[in-house]
């Protein structure tokens, strides 16, 4: 499949107008290997402003629509040689569901931001009706995105470090130490209502449980959690730990926080087998060490010949020119889009090797893991089993 000589995917978006932060990573990333085209959205909850928002962005008028019903009433409407292909769902967390299941539903492709809904009830039925309906669905859970972690993945799944045993991930922030009541970006991800049953734990731990997942296809059997909500008043917590149990034997540890001091946006992974381990830092996503039992540390880097295919099809510019985080989310984007034209030329998706993106079962699988961890966190037992 040639992706020059296919045409754009025409997509709308809901949420990310004005003042907010996610939707132009989103748009960036999408526009970044011209696969897809902006024709549509409702772009913010208040009508006003999600209007005002499509025009900064250029959108038609018959396209800007003050709401997603309006939105989706619209597409439905249209002939489907003009409808959109795919909507992208960048929304706070409580809005995700209804709109991800109603243009699912009606047949549209989608791709959501993470986490994907409140709870393991609403996740089932996104997984029920993209099976039903036969669409693409997407999560962006976008440091999958990254290179390296593609090589990590194929260094693991090749038997480089043997059977694993003990897999440490930290996502380390410190933005929320304090109240910061005033913003935008804070006051929904504290806000239960809208974060959900989670706020840390949610709003990062579901990236380090989906990088520690990507990587080592590890299965949690059991976990032991510890939330803590440091900051005076805030209603969900701010800080985790967890002790991890996988199927076969494998340990783990689990961190993530938004209260510690000096972190900025500090994800890293380490995995140790029986002949070596691997190490990445988001803040350093270049790199890749490989540590073997047998000989001296090696650092990969992205961009060099001797990488794995994963690897090589998610980077774009030549070794020591850096790629980063509009990248990866580009990756995921591009996975997408293999699939859907995929579909689009034959009725049938594209291979993994060329769909490679996390799906609504990752997704749904991510909510189970808040759903299991708050509930460790409250349990007097020291396990939790997690099915």
């Amino acid at each position: 499949m040639n992706p020059a000589r296919l045409r754009k995917l025409r997509y709308a978006m809901v949420g990310g107008g004005r003042d907010g932060f996610i939707g132009a990573i989103h748009r960036h990333a999408m526009a970044l290997d011209q696969r897809y085209e902006l024709v549509a959205g409702a772009l913010s909850s208040t009508p006003d402003k999600a209007r005002a928002s499509g025009k900064d962005l250029g959108l038609a008028d018959d396209r800007n629509h003050g709401s997603w019903r309006d939105l989706l009433a619209d597409e439905l409407q249209r002939p489907p040689e003009e409808r959109i292909d795919l909507v992208s769902i960048v929304t706070p967390n409580h809005v995700h569901h209804e709109v991800a299941h109603a243009f699912a539903d009606a047949g549209f492709h989608v791709v959501c931001d993470k986490p994907l809904v409140h709870t393991s009830a609403q996740a089932q039925s996104l997984v029920d009706i993209v099976a039903q309906r036969g669409t693409v669905f997407g999560v962006t859970y976008n440091y999958t995105g990254y290179p390296m972690v593609r090589q990590a993945r194929e260094m693991v799944a090749g038997g480089v470090l043997g059977p694993l045993r003990k897999v440490i991930v930290e996502y380390n922030q410190g933005w929320l130490a304090t109240a910061l009541d005033d913003n935008k970006q804070a006051g929904w991800r504290t806000d239960p209502a809208r974060s959900g049953i989670a706020g840390a734990i949610g709003d990062i731990g579901s990236h380090a449980e989906n990088l520690m997942h990507t990587v080592t296809g590890l299965e949690i059997e059991s976990l032991c959690a510890d939330l803590t909500s440091f900051v005076p008043g805030r209603k969900v917590d701010d800080d985790g730990n967890l002790l991890l149990r996988f199927a076969g034997g494998a340990r783990g540890v689990l961190i993530a926080s938004q209260i510690e001091v000096g972190c900025e946006n500090d994800l890293r992974l380490r995995v140790f087998g029986e002949n070596g381990s691997l190490e990445w830092h988001q803040e350093d996503p270049n790199r890749l060490i490989h540590a073997p039992i047998d000989g001296p540390r090696v650092t990969l880097t992205r961009g060099s010949p001797w990488l794995g295919e994963a690897a090589k099809k998610a980077t774009r510019t030549p070794a020591g020119h850096p790629e980063a985080f509009i990248e990866a989310f580009a990756n995921v984007y591009m996975g997408v889009a293999n699939d859907i034209h995929a579909r689009l030329a034959t009725g049938q998706p594209a291979a993994r090797s060329e769909a490679d993106y996390p799906r609504v079962e990752d997704g749904a699988r991510g909510v189970r893991f808040i759903e299991k961890t708050v509930e460790s966190s409250k349990s007097d037992l020291k396990w939790t089993p997690f099915n």
